[in-house]
């Protein structure tokens, strides 16, 4: 064989094996695709899907302002863990909303309570003390019972009214919290009340209806009011608790 020849010879093979070594990577690659590829640990954003917007409907008017579930509007950036003033978007459901529900709930399975039957309303207390203690909320929600029982034709007595109407340079006022101002003879057969835990994602409430002379539970009923909701009740001198006020913490040197 001559020399050129040879050359040409070697020049075919050396593209065979080029050729060869380019199939071979190739497959590698179409091998490595094809392998499955580990997913990242899947983290589940609670606040994400809890707070998911509402299903659009033609006659809700909440679908088309972009609230969500609980009438917030937009998506909140966190739920709230500390108490005071809501300082997040702006808020269309307050606790009387929840206090609705919870209505609902209580004349669901409500016996021997009629519209002869009249009902009162006392403060829900905090659970974890000597149920001598409430808050802004537990005052609220008994407010907010008056109103939805009153709804329902339930007839509610209010307790704290006295039997007459004074008159200060503050305002005029016929409600009392001194008891020596009372009437302690009021025909109440029933009454409303109920204990409040604080949660993780806000304030459990846990309401219902005792007779006076049975203490027997005639009613019942159980709901879980968001933090942000709770903490837009703000109190009357604006001030946050916990020793917050306008975003600080005070404390005394």
């Amino acid at each position: 064989m001559s020399a050129f020849n040879k050359r040409i010879a070697l020049m075919v093979a050396g593209i065979a094996v080029s050729l060869s070594g380019c199939s071979m990577m190739k497959g590698d690659d179409e091998t490595a695709q094809a392998e499955p590829v580990s997913q990242p640990m899947n983290v589940i954003d609670i606040t994400a899907i809890d707070r998911a917007p509402v299903e659009p409907d033609d006659d809700d008017e909440s679908a088309s302002q972009g609230m969500d579930a609980y009438g917030a509007i937009g998506q909140p950036p966190l739920y709230s863990s500390v108490q005071g003033a809501y300082k997040g978007r702006p808020l269309t459901k307050h606790i009387g909303d929840y206090v609705k529900n919870m209505t609902q709930d209580l004349i669901a399975n409500m016996e021997y309570v009629n519209e002869k039957t009249p009902i009162g309303v006392t403060h829900f207390a905090l659970i974890d003390t000597d149920l001598q203690t409430t808050d802004l909320l537990g005052r609220q929600m008994a407010e907010s019972f008056v109103h939805e029982l009153h709804k329902f034709r339930v007839p509610v007595i209010d307790f704290k009214a006295t039997d007459y109407i004074r008159i200060t340079t503050d305002g005029d006022f016929v409600l009392s919290r001194d008891y020596l101002e009372l009437s302690s003879g009021l025909p109440i057969e029933y009454v409303l009340t109920g204990t409040m835990a604080k949660h993780q994602g806000g304030v459990l409430v846990n309401a219902r209806i005792l007779g006076i002379e049975s203490r027997a539970v005639v009613a019942s009923a159980q709901m879980l009011v968001p933090f942000y909701v709770v903490d837009a009740l703000i109190p009357s001198d604006g001030s946050q608790q916990n020793g917050m006020r306008d975003g600080v913490r005070l404390s005394r040197g």
